[in-house]
């Protein structure tokens, strides 16, 4: 049996489109404010910056729309970087080769807190026509998110 614990979910969207000014340089994605907020907010003085009121262990489930303009294959990086350190092992590598086309990636992680950490989902390409893709909502569907981030408080 799963208890999910209080003061511990969030689910963040960015709903705009992601774009890198420079190639292999890495960039914290800013969420827009989370829609559920139960002990982790974004910070006031930097929205890049994911707040965990509680400590514990977090299920982190993230997904982005990858997309280009260009033709020519894509690489793109994502990665969590919590409290300013980067882990070791915890990069995914996606690739686009077709323009004009999206293709939705995701990836689940754990992680244990302190109270006070923080996290910054960092994400890089190697080519600037690379970018995430938030689609605007049409008469038969709702918009899709570029990135979407839920996070589950699973032990104290």
């Amino acid at each position: 049996i799963q208890v999910v614990l209080e003061d511990g979910p969030a689910s963040l969207y960015r709903t705009t489109d992601v774009t890198a000014a420079a190639v292999n340089t890495a960039y914290a994605i800013q969420y827009d404010a989370p829609t559920v907020n139960e002990g982790i907010t974004l910070d006031g003085t930097d929205a890049t910056k994911i707040v965990f009121a509680n400590a514990g262990e977090y299920l982190l489930t993230f997904s982005a729309q990858i997309s280009s303009t260009s033709s020519s294959t894509v690489k793109f990086y994502f990665w969590p970087r919590l409290s300013g350190t980067d882990g070791p092992n915890n990069t995914s590598v996606y690739w686009r080769h077709q323009k004009d086309a999206t293709r939705v990636v995701s990836r689940e992680a754990k992680f244990g807190v302190s109270a006070g950490d923080y996290l910054k989902v960092m994400w890089a390409v190697d080519s600037t026509s690379g970018y995430l893709d938030a689609t605007s909502a049409t008469a038969f569907a709702p918009a899709a998110p570029a990135t979407t981030l839920h996070i589950t408080r699973l032990h104290g």
